[in-house]
Order: C-alpha cells, then structure tokens, then sequence
C-alpha cells in the first residue's frame, strides 16, 4: 500500500506525466499534488470537481451505477487531462485522481492501467 505522496510521486516519474494530484470532490479540496510542468493543478482540481460531479448525477439520471465509470478523458491541443474516479473502492466515494498529460509523449491507454494500477495501491 501507498499513500497519497508516495502514490503521486510514482506516477510523475513515469515519462510524459505533468502532474497528478488527488482530490475530495465532495469537499473541492486537493489531497495532494505533485507537477513538473502544465497547469495549476490547485486551480484544475477545483473545477474537475464539477466535471465529476457532472458526470455522475448524469449517470443516476441514466439508472447507471456511479461505479461503472472508469475514467473521464478529456483531450487538448497538446495534452490528455485524464480524470479517475475512485467510486470502485466504497471507502473512497468522493475521491478522484487527477492527472495532466503530454500529448506528445504519453499513451493514454497506458497512462489508464498504470491508473488503475496506482487506485490499488493507494491508501487514504
């Protein structure tokens, strides 16, 4: 098991990675963050909030279980801005993973297992 920096601080050596930071959404607030580079991921984490938030009040209204979502991609000119909800593990309901990609240098079907393999490891 993992805590939250030692968990960042993983996934930010792996090539093409910007930064990652975990996040409450129910609180807005940032668990933990680590960058190298990209955006502020203070001021990304805040409004991702709402992107998850979105996402799984349109799931309810679907009938859908919120614990079918994997993952939120959302693709820019020179990055992937890939969202993990955390609603698999009951025990972490509220939480998401949060990571910033470089487009040119990062896989996101690689960066979405190396994810999931972090999401194991990790203890809040």
């Amino acid at each position: 098991m993992a805590d939250i920096e030692e968990t960042l601080r993983d996934i930010v050596r792996i090539d093409g990675v910007l930064g990652a930071s975990i996040v409450d959404y129910f609180s807005r607030l940032t668990l933990g963050a680590v960058g190298t580079a990209g955006p502020d991921l203070e001021k990304a984490a805040l409004g991702d909030t709402d992107v998850v938030r979105a996402k799984l009040f349109t799931l309810e209204l679907l009938g859908y279980r919120q614990d079918r979502i994997e993952d939120i991609l959302i693709t820019l000119d020179s990055e992937y801005h890939l969202i993990r909800p955390l609603v698999r593990r009951r025990r972490y309901e509220g939480v998401f993973l949060y990571v910033v990609l470089d487009r040119a240098r990062m896989d996101p079907v690689a960066a979405r297992d190396w994810m999931r393999a972090a999401e194991d490891r990790l203890e809040l």
